[in-house]
């Protein structure tokens, strides 16, 4: 397994468990940190539907809530939980709280924002990072580019093949 990759990295899900990122290899992710009060939480709707327009082409989304901006995520893992599943319907894994910036970054963030041609910080909620079938970074997104973009949709084919 490539040191380079997402692969290195376990996660904590929503319910506590331990997630090896490496159980994703092969597969097209988008990986977006999401927060239940902001003004883009709407496009947690907009993500299922480009879920269940490409999971079955190899494609998952990885939700990572964080509190980072503005406290628009203040929920416990739970009440996350609950929030996506009775207003949106999310059927994407979602993940544990953690932090996206700052001196508590997580690693896996840590890792995202600083691969070169891409680094950079997080700059709001609903960032979104693509990541290619073999664990690589390819595109960043930011909050203002919708799930559903013509250059969203466009990366994804690439990437998807």
């Amino acid at each position: 397994m490539a040191d380079n990759s997402i692969y290195q990295f376990t996660m904590k899900t929503i319910d506590g468990k331990d997630k090896p990122l490496a159980d994703y290899q092969g597969k097209a992710l988008l990986i977006v940190n999401t927060a239940s009060q902001c003004g883009f939480t709407p496009q947690y709707g907009d993500l299922q539907t480009l879920y269940e327009k490409y999971k079955d082409r190899g494609f998952e989304i990885l939700a990572f809530p964080a509190n980072n901006f503005m406290h628009q995520e203040p929920g416990s893992d739970e009440e996350i939980k609950k929030f996506c599943d009775l207003r949106f319907k999310v059927r994407f894994p979602l993940f544990s709280k953690i932090s996206v910036k700052g001196k508590d970054i997580d690693p896996l963030f840590a890792y995202l924002t600083s691969q070169p041609g891409l680094e950079g910080g997080v700059s709001w909620n609903f960032n979104k990072f693509l990541v290619d079938p073999q664990g690589r970074l390819v595109e960043r997104f930011g909050s203002r580019v919708k799930p559903e973009s013509p250059e969203l949709a466009a990366a994804l084919e690439k990437v998807l093949g």
